[in-house]
C-alpha cells in the first residue's frame, strides 16, 4: 500500500504453508506486491466465508498446482506496519501452517513468478523476511 492509499481500517488475513517434500522445501518468486520479486512461502489471503484451512489449500493449488496433505499450524504472525509519521501504513495477520506434499509438479501460478523445490542450505542464502525464515525452520522441527 503506498502512502497516497487509504490506511487500512482492519486487518488482512493472509495465509502461507511451508509445503515439505523429503528434505526440501517448496518456494515461490511472489509476482505482485507486496514483496514481488522476492522469495516466499506460497500463499495468499482469506477471502469470505472461507475458513484459513480452505484459504491454504485452495492458495496452493492456485499458485502452485501441488495437493497437500496433513496441514498442521505452525504460528499466527502480526505483521503491522507504519509510517515514519507513526499512522497505518498495513496490518496482517498472517496464519502459517505446515503441510506435506502429496501430489504434482510445481507450476507457478496466480501471484507466483516462480515455484521450486529448495534444501535448508539453499533457503538461507535467499534474503528472506526473518519471520519467513523463523516459520520455515519451525515447520522443519514439527513431526
Amino acid at each position: 500500500m503506498s502512502k497516497l492509499s487509504a490506511p487500512p481500517t482492519q486487518p488482512t488475513v493472509g495465509v502461507g504453508v511451508v509445503i515439505i517434500k523429503g528434505c526440501e522445501v517448496l518456494m515461490i518468486k511472489r509476482g505482485h506486491p507486496p514483496r514481488q520479486g522476492e522469495w516466499s512461502i506460497p500463499g495468499g489471503t482469506q477471502e469470505l466465508g472461507e475458513t484459513v484451512r480452505e484459504t491454504a489449500v485452495r492458495e496452493i493449488i492456485e499458485e502452485t498446482g501441488l495437493s497437500i496433505a496433513n496441514l498442521r499450524l505452525i504460528d499466527v504472525v502480526d505483521a503491522i506496519g507504519k509510517h515514519l509519521d507513526g499512522s497505518m501504513r498495513t496490518h496482517w495477520v498472517l496464519v502459517d501452517f505446515r503441510a506435506d506434499w502429496a501430489a504434482g509438479e510445481p507450476q507457478a501460478g496466480s501471484d507466483a513468478a516462480h515455484a521450486e523445490w529448495m534444501t535448508l542450505e539453499r533457503i538461507a542464502t535467499l534474503e528472506l523476511w526473518p519471520e519467513t525464515l523463523r516459520i520455515i525452520e519451525s515447520a522443519l522441527k514439527m513431526s
